[in-house]
């Protein structure tokens, strides 16, 4: 029924005034399902052809959004470490197949021999047997562990070579735990921190994406929510670092833009970075996930590749068409069913709009 409002109220009022009409509907879906800031941007390879933000930074605080509000991407940063992993493959430092445990010999004592073959490859592409694990997973906890971030992240690695093997039927396991075996093989084989690692990419794309919670540290920067609107705390959140490499960037709206436009440029076979080939491979290179992104055809025979983060307090839902040289970026501030819908519903209608 929404759905249908809305689209009678852009047939009144059309979609002219530089996109105006798109803000107002995009406002209405913002209030109907209770999201407190909402982002969205629809660009091609070369152009910006829509990117807004709308709402305020925080419940009840009355600071309006602005569109240098940062949002956590969550799940999205899996395709920003796959394709630091590619620059990697490129040079020479790593190979898809290279294996985890050539790299770190000495961690292969107190690991399951099912995990003694684990690949990059397979690392980034969930085709593993790692348990699945999430930020709100009660075990292991702080005090297991000692030292600095890095170090508790490979003591971290050691806990998780020793669990049982997820049990499934499919060759693929999704678990955000194969993002920290990529993480530390890509440490190793380059001499830098993951955090230096994306820095690095920053300065290649002109970027400025961040790590944690936006608000911690800033509490005048954009805070998440959960499905009954509490704002989180903005405390530092051990866990987040442990999976750092699988969800915890955070990124303004126009900084995304510049690394999903860089996405469609090399689709289109337009990047000095990649190949259109190995830009295809990241894509769409495995069938359903390949190298942090899922990948899919619509009802209508258009390719394309998505991902959806949703790690507890935003949410980001992003896709990307090959053929028509489109993408479509949906951030916000909350999580849950009622934000999912809206999402879906504002994707719905820009992509009427917006498709070739």
């Amino acid at each position: 029924m929404m759905r249908l409002v809305l689209i009678v109220l852009l047939a009144v009022i059309g979609f002219e005034s530089n996109g105006q009409a798109c803000l107002v509907v995009a406002d209405s879906i913002r209030r109907e399902f209770k999201i407190p800031e909402l982002g969205y941007a629809v660009v091609s390879a070369d152009s910006i052809l829509e990117m807004r933000v709308v709402g305020e930074e925080k419940v009840g605080s009355g600071r309006v959004a602005i569109l240098t509000d940062r949002f956590r991407i969550g799940s999205n940063t899996k395709a920003i470490t796959g394709f630091i992993a590619a620059q990697m493959v490129k040079i020479g430092l790593l190979k898809w197949d290279t294996k985890f445990f050539d790299l770190f010999p000495e961690m292969k004592a107190g690991s399951r021999k099912d995990y003694h073959n684990i690949t990059l490859l397979q690392a980034l592409s969930f085709r593993t047997k790692l348990p699945k694990y999430t930020y709100t997973n009660a075990v292991p906890v702080k005090s297991q562990f000692y030292g600095n971030e890095e170090e508790q992240r490979m003591q971290f690695a050691k806990w998780m070579f020793s669990q049982p093997t997820q049990h499934t039927k499919d060759t693929m396991g999704y678990t955000n735990l194969g993002y920290l075996v990529a993480e530390l093989m890509m440490e190793k084989a380059s001499g830098k921190s993951y955090k230096e690692l994306v820095k690095e990419l920053n300065g290649l794309l002109g970027t400025n994406f961040g790590f944690g919670r936006p608000s911690t540290g800033d509490t005048l920067q954009t805070y998440g929510h959960d499905s009954l609107l509490r704002p989180e705390d903005g405390k530092y959140d051990y866990k987040l670092e442990w999976l750092l490499a699988a969800g915890n960037i955070n990124a303004t709206l126009p900084d995304y833009v510049k690394f999903i436009q860089e996405q469609l440029k090399g689709l289109q076979g337009k990047s000095k970075l990649f190949t259109k080939e190995e830009y295809n491979f990241l894509h769409f290179g495995l069938p359903v996930f390949s190298i942090g992104w899922f990948c899919d055809k619509d009802d209508d025979g258009h390719i394309f590749s998505h991902n959806t983060g949703n790690p507890g307090t935003f949410l980001t839902s992003v896709y990307v068409y090959r053929d028509i040289d489109r993408a479509y970026i949906l951030l916000s501030n909350v999580q849950s069913a009622s934000a999912e819908k809206g999402l879906d519903c504002l994707f719905d209608l820009l992509f009427d709009r917006y498709q070739k």
